[in-house]
């Protein structure tokens, strides 16, 4: 199963098993268990710590659980962590980290959140239905499974959903990653382990934010913590100055991006790995990281001066001589009727992660720019047929993406229409109403699934009736040095008028905002 290169790479790894453990498997006579067999006698055999049992009893198969003790301890003891299908993928991270914190290598979060995950009270029952091509789903994976390994009220079963199908279409499940807590819906989408404890544990935000309350101004508060945010912090922190980064989720945007081949002087990387690369050179200084907090309203320094003062939705206020405002963008939806009712119910704004969850449906993607094209793209190898739908005449993307996605055989593109209502049967998707724009003929598809890729909107709703002044767009509007249009509040990143919204872009324009910011200190 595992090639030679890796079976050495994930052989130097579980050499940090301390703790001898066991694989329980559950399997039957198909294929995919066969697969998985073969996958898991190639990790038992690459250290002594592991043994492998294959007279498991889970209902569901091929699955898998991982037990503390075993065979070499004549004890067994279920940790709650249980993989249902074959983790391999995206997810194949989340099994080494699974395979290594079993086997008693120590997690790398703070001691403060293994005490609050060791608190959590009451039996916590989680099930996660993930696609191997989702990038999004292993940060929700990881952090359940962590909690599984600290507490024993805690147990988890990742489930891969085009494997189990059936599970998918009962549950109608259509977005991942979706999680259940003891049987009910508890969140789709992205989570980070801090926010998911801070929707189980209800205390969590009231006393992180009576905590904030009481920091002292910082020099520079940068609120954002995407690519703009990130090298912001970097940079003020480097002047030697107090800096702190208030954030809703550290990465941003880019924790949502797929691969990503035009950062100069790496070839190819992904959003996930960035974003934690972003996070670690953020946390070489000494910068304040604040995550999950949402910016709700601005209160600039008065006329003599003064700090400026940035309130968030958890109810935590922070105050700061200076401003940073990255707070980025998001993708842009429809707004037509339909939409919000049917959003994860067929309405979906990743294809690479819930692809998988149409295979072999009809699905629509709206935009011909180059990333609705891209989507149409991967979607036409999964998916039983795509409509393209364009509300210009000729589509905006790369000639060479037009190209590939015309040579198609199981993808329809439409120009000149307009979208106007999503249709569905109360559950979920099942059609698009569009309106022809040059004849004002009003159609209607029959499909199972709508991809929105129609570019970004910023996120400034929060600045609206403040003194920082927006585009017509709602984009900050901003000077050749990052200043905005009220002194000692400076803004980069998507978020501002900057064109051609790209990390490596917005990087820049973060440590100018940085450097613009230092100068007004210095100055005043």
């Amino acid at each position: 199963m595992l090639d030679d290169t890796l079976k050495s790479q994930l052989k130097a790894y579980l050499q940090k098993v301390t703790q001898p453990f066991e694989i329980v498997a559950s399997l039957d006579d198909g294929a995919k268990s066969q697969e998985l067999h073969g996958l898991l006698t190639d990790i038992a055999v690459l250290s002594d710590k592991i043994s492998l049992r294959t007279d498991g009893q889970d209902a569901r198969r091929p699955s898998f659980a991982l037990n503390r003790g075993g065979e070499a301890t004549g004890q067994g003891a279920e940790t709650g962590i249980v993989f249902a299908g074959i983790p391999m993928g995206h997810e194949f991270t989340s099994l080494v980290l699974a395979l290594l914190q079993v086997g008693g290598h120590p997690p790398k979060v703070s001691d403060e959140v293994i005490e609050q995950i060791k608190g959590l009270e009451g039996e916590l029952h989680f099930e996660t239905y993930y696609s191997l091509s989702c990038q999004n789903c292993p940060d929700v994976v990881q952090a359940l499974n962590l909690m599984a390994v600290l507490n024993p009220g805690v147990s988890h079963v990742a489930i891969d959903g085009a494997l189990f199908q059936g599970e998918v279409e009962e549950r109608q499940v259509m977005s991942v990653p979706s999680i259940y807590l003891n049987g009910e819906p508890f969140d789709q989408g992205r989570m980070s382990l801090e926010q998911i404890l801070a929707k189980v544990d209800t205390g969590a935000a009231r006393r992180e934010a009576a905590r904030l309350n009481d920091k002292a101004a910082f020099d520079v508060l940068v609120v954002g913590g995407g690519p703009a945010g990130a090298s912001a912090a970097v940079y003020a922190a480097r002047k030697g100055i107090r800096t702190g980064v208030a954030a809703e989720r550290f990465g941003g945007q880019v924790l949502d991006t797929l691969g990503i081949e035009n950062f100069i002087s790496v070839s190819h990387t992904e959003g996930p790995k960035l974003a934690a690369a972003l996070e670690a050179h953020v946390k070489e200084y000494e910068v304040d990281i604040m995550n999950l907090q949402r910016a709700v309203k601005l209160v600039p320094a008065g006329e003599a001066g003064g700090e400026h003062e940035v309130q968030f939705e958890s109810g935590a206020s922070l105050k700061s001589r200076t401003l940073i405002l990255a707070t980025g963008a998001r993708w842009r939806e429809m707004n037509v009727p339909g939409e919000a009712e049917y959003r994860n119910r067929g309405v979906a704004y990743c294809p690479h992660c819930d692809g998988p969850l149409f295979k072999g449906k009809r699905v629509a993607v709206i935009g011909g720019g180059n990333s609705g094209v891209e989507a149409a793209i991967d979607l036409a190898g999964i998916v039983g047929h795509v409509t393209l739908i364009e509300f210009m005449d000729e589509m905006r993307a790369d000639a060479v993406l037009q190209k590939k996605l015309k040579s198609l055989p199981n993808v329809e593109i439409i120009l000149g229409a307009r979208t106007t209502e999503v249709n569905g049967d109360g559950t979920r998707v099942n059609g698009l109403t569009y309106e022809e724009r040059a004849s004002g003929e009003v159609k209607r598809l029959d499909l199972e699934g709508i991809f929105v890729q129609i570019g970004l909107v910023p996120n400034t709703e929060w600045l609206k009736g403040s003194p920082v002044e927006l585009s017509e767009r709602g984009e900050i509007i901003t000077d050749a040095h990052g200043t905005t249009s009220v002194p000692g509040i400076f803004a980069a990143g998507d978020v501002t008028t900057v064109p051609y919204k790209q990390i490596i872009i917005a990087m820049g324009e973060g440590s100018k905002a940085a450097l613009g910011a230092f100068d007004h200190l210095i100055r005043s």
